[in-house]
């Protein structure tokens, strides 16, 4: 059984054959409609249950476009709607019951224990849609990204704007040693990322430079990435943190900085104004609204890996 959690769990040759999975089935649906299935239909007879503890817009809806292409079902759970570790019914019973139910599960969660123990109990795969600690699913959606505009990412240079001690930025220095690319990391000290990731990045050479200064972080990069300064349930002074990042704002005169033909990626949902400028998120160089729609094919070669 092969889960989903971390991207460090995996094999540079695993995480690479998950890349290239999604360039093929993208390419084969060019003159599908979006709501078609793929013609293998992989998943045919399957279903996969979702658990939400967070608000979605993206991981909600591909994971269901995802699941459906593939020929599958998807049910959508809501913690609240559900017995899932709390009454009288713990973490470990509510993952045994949806073994019997479902072929897989996704799990959205504010706390990456809850996707350790819930993954511990499971008899079928599970699939990190969002922890507070990591976001996978989303840094391959990325690369897929990037290659498609840019060839391999490797041996390029990535840059990282912004809080360096979040579940993207964690997520992006363990790609950064799968898929042997360069980052470079800009934010404040008080921001710089935990020393575990940091421990893990050096014990795995991953080519990593964290600065404080925006322009060094952003010279001669290749690919331009950010986030929101305040994550969900972020419990801090939101607006002193807000005035520490002011410097990291990715806007059109730090983008100058990288190389000319530079992208610029951002997850989403953004705060225009804040982390990034509209003038730089509607830009050329953006392809932020390909990302969103890459969500759908890296999942989908993530749940038929998972699968296989």
């Amino acid at each position: 059984m092969k889960n989903f959690i971390n991207i460090a769990d995996h094999s540079s040759g695993d995480l690479r054959a998950i890349i290239e999975e999604a360039k093929v089935r993208k390419l084969k649906r060019k003159n599908l409609n979006k709501s078609a299935m793929d013609e293998d239909k992989p998943f045919e007879g399957k279903s996969m249950a979702m658990i939400f503890e967070k608000p979605s817009t993206r991981t909600r809806m591909s994971f269901d476009i995802a699941v459906k292409q593939l020929g599958g079902s998807s049910i959508i759970l809501n913690p609240e709607g559900i017995h899932y570790g709390k009454g009288e019914e713990s973490l470990k019973d509510t993952a045994k019951v949806l073994t019997e139910y479902v072929d897989i599960v996704m799990l959205r969660t504010s706390s990456h224990k809850n996707l350790e123990e819930f993954g511990k109990h499971l008899g079928i795969p599970i699939i990190n849609g969002l922890s507070d600690l990591s976001h996978p699913c989303q840094i391959m959606s990325d690369i897929l990204t990037y290659e498609e505009s840019n060839g391999s990412i490797t041996g390029k240079t990535v840059s990282w704007l912004g809080d360096g001690n979040n579940n993207m930025s964690n997520s992006l220095i363990e790609a950064a040693g799968k898929f042997d690319f360069n980052l470079k990391i800009g934010c404040p000290k008080k921001y710089s990322p935990n020393k575990k990731i940091l421990s893990w990045a050096k014990k795995n050479k991953v080519s990593l430079i964290i600065t404080s200064k925006p322009d060094e972080a952003i010279k001669n990069s290749d690919c331009v990435m950010t986030d929101k300064w305040v994550s969900m349930n972020d419990k801090v002074n939101k607006k002193s943190k807000k005035k520490t990042l002011k410097p990291f704002q990715v806007n059109e005169k730090l983008m100058l900085k990288a190389k000319s033909d530079a992208i610029f990626m951002h997850c989403l949902p953004v705060g225009r104004g804040e982390e990034v400028t509209d003038k730089v998120i509607d830009g050329k160089q953006s392809v932020v609204w390909r990302q969103a729609l890459n969500r759908v094919h890296a999942q989908k070669s993530i749940i038929k890996w998972c699968i296989d």
